[in-house]
């Protein structure tokens, strides 16, 4: 592998670890949203704060070291995407930004309406930051954005039919990433009624995106014939994975088996985006630009290689250690006063 296939392999794992991880803070917020009136709601909403309030900061560095590798190894990639689809985008930043901002006044408001206006901002920005990052993924996909400096369409680009797709297929693997999760979380804070009721969310999330996804093949078969050439050609064994990950995934939660659930959901969405991957390669830019030509000077990539090395020395082990010491971290009981799960 030459550096420019190095940076681009560094870059995709970056993103696969937002998705996996920032993903399910995502989908967090949806069932969030979802959990009902402030009393009934509260055990799941404690629950949902446990499990997101001490990483969903941390998650974020996925993202901008995804957006560093993309400008300093693939310069013209990174004007493109951001000057075409800088609408969606800057709504995904928004987004972000007044997630965490209404999470954090959210846990600090004493007033139940101040709890409530912060816990809408959370909750619907939440839905809608994946949903905008999905439809500029669909936008690159299609091939909805040209090399060159806004060049594409700034709306068509992105609501189109495989940008719409994106959108919501983000939307439900976040819901369906968060509810997987907060199964495991909810056994570990001894919560069955609340595991029972995630459970439920799980599988249905699990249906109602499979469906979408089927019927995503089709959109893809007509607006992005490219892609979908890719996803049917020599990317599908990676497809064929996802899809025997999803299921066993589903079979494990029908069985309660939660944490090796959480393993093969994780799995399937792994394939599935390192499946995009391949079914472009070695195209970043469809139809056209390629990663060769798309990639900085070789001394540029080295020296972006090297720094990373550094910063994974000096940051990973800290992440890790975060990851580890939320995941064993003490649990309050989540339960109502009369010990089920107001979320079910």
């Amino acid at each position: 592998m030459d550096s420019a296939q190095v940076t681009l392999a560094v870059l995709w794992i970056g993103l696969t670890l937002y998705a996996l991880f920032a993903g399910a803070d995502f989908g967090a917020g949806l069932w969030d949203l979802l959990a009902g009136r402030s009393v009934p709601g509260m055990p799941q909403r404690r629950l949902v704060e446990h499990a997101i309030g001490p990483v969903w900061e941390a998650n974020h560095v996925w993202l901008i070291f995804v957006l560093v590798v993309l400008w300093t190894g693939f310069p013209p990639v990174f004007a493109a995407v951001m000057s075409t689809l800088y609408i969606p985008l800057t709504l995904a930043a928004l987004g972000v930004i007044a997630r965490g901002a209404a999470f954090a006044f959210r846990k600090a408001a004493l007033e139940l309406w101040q709890r409530r206006l912060f816990g809408a901002a959370f909750a619907l920005s939440s839905v809608l930051t994946p949903f905008f990052l999905g439809t500029a993924a669909g936008a690159v996909a299609s091939g909805r954005v040209p090399p060159g400096l806004a060049r594409g369409d700034l709306l068509g680009s992105w609501l189109s039919p495989t940008g719409v797709l994106g959108g919501l297929l983000a939307v439900g693997t976040c819901a369906y990433l968060a509810a997987v999760y907060l199964c495991d979380d909810a056994v570990r804070a001894r919560s069955p009624a609340l595991a029972a009721g995630f459970r439920r969310r799980a599988l249905v999330t699990a249906l109602v995106t499979g469906l979408i996804a089927l019927g995503g093949v089709g959109v893809l078969r007509f607006d992005a014939p490219g892609l979908y050439a890719g996803l049917t050609g020599r990317a599908l064994p990676l497809v064929a994975l996802s899809a025997v990950a999803g299921l066993a995934a589903i079979a494990l939660l029908w069985r309660r088996r939660f944490l090796p659930a959480r393993v093969a959901s994780a799995l399937a969405v792994t394939a599935i985006l390192w499946g995009w991957a391949v079914a472009q390669y070695p195209l970043m830019l469809p139809p056209a630009l390629d990663y060769r030509a798309a990639a900085a000077h070789p001394a540029v990539l080295v020296t972006v290689l090297v720094c990373l090395g550094v910063g994974a020395l000096l940051v990973l082990p800290s992440l890790a250690w975060l990851y580890v010491f939320q995941h064993r971290g003490p649990h309050g009981g989540h339960e109502g006063h009369d010990g089920h799960d107001a979320a079910g």
